[in-house]
C-alpha cells in the first residue's frame, strides 16, 4: 500500500492583508458556531501548549512557501534511497536569496524549507553524518543562508526534517522496504534524529515552525519526548507532526500526536464546516488550526516539464483554504541550479495580483 492510499484510509505583502483579515473575520465565525454547539467558551485557553494569541498570530500569516530541495532535486526522485554520493548534490548556481525575496514579493509570510528528506541528505554540515552538503559539490550551509536571507527580508523561518531516512535507517522500516502500515524507527535512529533537530534549534537562531514528516515512523511516547524537546529549545515555534492527506476533518493520534497543527496535504478544508480549530483529544480540548499544503505544479520537488498550474487553480486553491480558516503553504521548489525557475516566479506574482483584485472586489 503506498503512502497515498494509506493516508487517505486515515482520513509581508500589505496587498493580501485585508484578505486575510477578511477570510480571519469568516473562520472566526465558523469556530464561534463550533464553541456554542458544543459548549466550549471561546475565551477558554484550551490545554495545548501555545496560547490561543500566540496560535492566531500565526493563523493572521495566513500564506506561506514551502521548499522542497535537496537530493531528490538532482537524482529526480521524490522518496530518494539516499543511494547517491553526496557529490550528486551539485547546483550550479545556487542563490538562496533569491527564494526568500520571491516568497516576499509574491505576498507570503512565512517560509518552511527541507533541512532533510527521505533522502538523508542534510542541507546543513551535520556532525552526526557525512551525508550532507559539506561534503557535497557546492558546501553552502543552506540552512544558515536560509535563516540569514529570511532575517533580512522580515520573513520567519521554518525547518522540515523528514523521519524517513534510506541513507542512514539504522536498522529502521522505512516505507521504502515495507507497507506504510508496517513502518518502524529503531531507538539507534529516534538517537540520530534528536541529535540532527538539535543542531537544527539551537545554530541557526530563532524558528518560527518545526516540521516533522512521517511522525507514523516514530513510537507515541518518542514524539511527546520529541515535541517538548523542541518547545523546550524553540518556545514560540508552531511544531507541526504532519497528519498527511485527509481534508481536515479527522486527525489520527495514532499517527501523528502531539501537534500545533492538522496538516491537510494535497486537499482542501472539508466544506460542511466538519474542520474545526477545536478538538477533543483524550479527553481534553486543544485548539488546533489547519495548514493546506501543495505544490505550485504537482510535484514537491522540481521535475522537468512541471509546469505552474493554472492561475485560476491556484487562486481557488488559496481562496478556498483561507475562507475555510486554513493557512496556505504553496510548494515552490528550485531546480538544479539552485534558484526558483523564473515559469514560478511569474506565476506567484500573477497569483498575488488575482489575490489583491479579488480582495479589493469584495473587501467589506
Amino acid at each position: 500500500m503506498k503512502r497515498r492510499d494509506f493516508l487517505f484510509s486515515m482520513a509581508g505583502a500589505a496587498s493580501i492583508l485585508p484578505l486575510n483579515r477578511l477570510t480571519a473575520s469568516k473562520a472566526d465565525t465558523n469556530t464561534e458556531r463550533y464553541h456554542i454547539s458544543t459548549g466550549i467558551n471561546e475565551e477558554e485557553r484550551g490545554s495545548q501548549r501555545l496560547s490561543l494569541e500566540r496560535l492566531r498570530r500565526w493563523e493572521e500569516l495566513g500564506y506561506g512557501m514551502f521548499i522542497h530541495y535537496g537530493m531528490s532535486t538532482f537524482d529526480e526522485k521524490e522518496h530518494s534511497l539516499g543511494d547517491k554520493p553526496s557529490t550528486l548534490y551539485a547546483p550550479t548556481d545556487l542563490n538562496v536569496e533569491q527564494w526568500v525575496k520571491t516568497a516576499v514579493e509574491a505576498g507570503m509570510r512565512y517560509i518552511i524549507l527541507t533541512a532533510k528528506h527521505s533522502s538523508g541528505h542534510c542541507l546543513w554540515h551535520s556532525k552526526y553524518t557525512d551525508y550532507h552538503t559539506g561534503t557535497s559539490s557546492d558546501k553552502t550551509d543552506v540552512i544558515a543562508e536560509f535563516v540569514k536571507a529570511c532575517a533580512k527580508y522580515g520573513i520567519i523561518p521554518g525547518l522540515y526534517y523528514c523521519s524517513w531516512d534510506d541513507h542512514q535507517p539504522m536498522g529502521s522500516q522505512t516505507p521504502s522496504y515495507t507497507e506504510w502500515g508496517k513502518m518502524s524507527s529503531t531507538e539507534e535512529y529516534r538517537r540520530f534524529q534528536w541529535n540532527q533537530v538539535e543542531e537544527l534549534l539551537t545554530q541557526y537562531g530563532k524558528i518560527g515552525e518545526m516540521w516533522i514528516d512521517i511522525p507514523g515512523m516514530l513510537p507515541r511516547d518518542y514524539r511527546h519526548k520529541l515535541y517538548n524537546r523542541i518547545a523546550e529549545l524553540q518556545p514560540d515555534a508552531l511544531i507541526v507532526m504532519n497528519h498527511g492527506y485527509g481534508d481536515g476533518q479527522n486527525f489520527d493520534i495514532n499517527y501523528a500526536w502531539p501537534s500545533d497543527v492538522i496538516t491537510i496535504e494535497r486537499w482542501l478544508p472539508n466544506s460542511e464546516t466538519k474542520y474545526v480549530k477545536w478538538r477533543e483529544i483524550e479527553g481534553k480540548r486543544y485548539y488546533m488550526p489547519g495548514e493546506v499544503c501543495d505544490p505550485i505544479g504537482h510535484e514537491w520537488f522540481f521535475l522537468k516539464g512541471d509546469d505552474p498550474r493554472s492561475d485560476e487553480e491556484l487562486l481557488g486553491m488559496y481562496l478556498v483554504s483561507r475562507t475555510r480558516g486554513a493557512n496556505f503553504l504553496l510548494n515552490v521548489p528550485p531546480d538544479k541550479t539552485g534558484q526558483i525557475p523564473q515559469m514560478y516566479v511569474d506565476a506567484l506574482l500573477r497569483l498575488r495580483k488575482n489575490i489583491s483584485l479579488v480582495t479589493e472586489k469584495y473587501r467589506v
